[in-house]
Order: C-alpha cells, then sequence, then structure tokens
C-alpha cells in the first residue's frame, strides 16, 4: 500500500513548527501579565507577545507499543535547511523504501530529537507492518520493544508543546519514575485538513512518549 504522501509532508511542515518555537528562548523584559486562564507567549516574528488559551495534557502511565520503524537520521545547520531535509525524508526516502518492499504503514510519523538548538540531528521515521529486505540507501530500521511508558496526550497550539514536556517531567519527579530511553513525538492527527485549510490546534493531538523502568 503505497504511503500518504500528503500527510507526511504536512507532519514535516509540523516538525519545522515544533522546532523553531523549541529554540526560541528569548524574553522580553516586563512583559504583560497574561489574561485569567491564558497564557504568555512570544512570537518570533517580531517582538510581540500573545496570551493563548492553555493546551489540553493528559498524562497516562500505560505501555507503549511493540514496533518496526523505518527511519532516516540527518542533520541540519539552519532552520530553513530543516524543511529541505525532512521534505526529503518524507517525500522520498521513506516512501521508496515502502514501495520497494510492498510494505504498509502501521502508525503515524514520529521523531526523535537529539538536542533542539543548532546544529540539529534528528530521526524522521514511520512504523511499518515488518521489515522489508530490498535496502534503500540512507533507510535503517528500529526495533521498538515497546514495554512501559508515560505518554502525553497534548492537544493545542505546537509553539505549547515545552509544556507537556515540563508537566511530565515534574510528574515523574513526583512519582519516582525514572526513564529508560529518549523520548519521542508521535504525530497522530493531521495538522491540515482534506480542503487543505489548517485544522483548529486544539484539536490537534501529539503524543510525547517517555520510556520508563
Amino acid at each position: 500500500m503505497p504511503v500518504n504522501t500528503k500527510i507526511l509532508l504536512n507532519t514535516t511542515l509540523l516538525f519545522i513548527a515544533l522546532l523553531l518555537v523549541s529554540c526560541s528562548e528569548e524574553k522580553k523584559k516586563d512583559p504583560p501579565k497574561p489574561e485569567k486562564g491564558r497564557i504568555k507567549t512570544e512570537v518570533k516574528k517580531g517582538s510581540e507577545t500573545k496570551t493563548q488559551r492553555p493546551p489540553i495534557i493528559n498524562i497516562v502511565d500505560t505501555v507503549a507499543l511493540k514496533m518496526t520503524v523505518i527511519y532516516s537520521s540527518d542533520s541540519a545547520a539552519t532552520f530553513d535547511r530543516i524543511s529541505l531535509k525532512l521534505g526529503k525524508i518524507y517525500g522520498t526516502k521513506l516512501p521508496e523504501y515502502i514501495k520497494k518492499n510492498n510494505l504498509k504503514t502501521a502508525g503515524a510519523p514520529m521523531a526523535w530529537y537529539k538536542k533542539q538548538k543548532t546544529p540539529f540531528f534528528f530521526d524522521a521515521g514511520i512504523p511499518v507492518n515488518k521489515a522489508g529486505s530490498k535496502p534503500v540507501k540512507g533507510v535503517q530500521i528500529r526495533h521498538m520493544n515497546g514495554g512501559k511508558a508515560l505518554i502525553v496526550h497534548f492537544f493545542g497550539p505546537f509553539e505549547l508543546l515545552p509544556l507537556g514536556y515540563d508537566a511530565v517531567k515534574e510528574w515523574m519527579k513526583e512519582n519516582k519514575k525514572i526513564p529508560a530511553g529518549p523520548s519521542y513525538e508521535i504525530y497522530i492527527t493531521d495538522p491540515i485538513d482534506k480542503n487543505g485549510k489548517p485544522v483548529d490546534p486544539y484539536k490537534i493531538q501529539t503524543d510525547i512518549v517517555f520510556p520508563i523502568k
């Protein structure tokens, strides 16, 4: 079954938005207080401040699924290079591997970010029904055993995603949970609807998975 290239390309835009926000840490002097029931965020273009509804964050102590993931590793020296690299991975490399090996996708696109500042190093992957036997240059296979995990079901604008990480880290501290591997993100909801319009950000689900002991 051919991979849904439209969803993968839309997810590429989502990855870029996450990275841009995660790496923007500049703060203004004496910023205005947010409205009641809202939180303050900085807008990257210009120096304006805006307030937004808080995201919906649900933390579940559960079990992560066992998966076979095909992925490609890459790096980018600047923000504008990220879009080119991810576009190639999701638009060419991984679909080529899936088609060549007659595979089926078995889940939503996912990503691991090794750090959140320049230069960027990342793995971008897609779960598939099985490992293929016909290689494609630059595509690797990762067998994920699953197991105990905390999963953050996050609904909200991409620029607020760091609040999900903060929430689960605090939860782990309070409940004395120990990490058992690197966290990763799963992009459950397509950020663009069938008509090519952006989806309400509070209806977009991103799962952040933290393996634990």
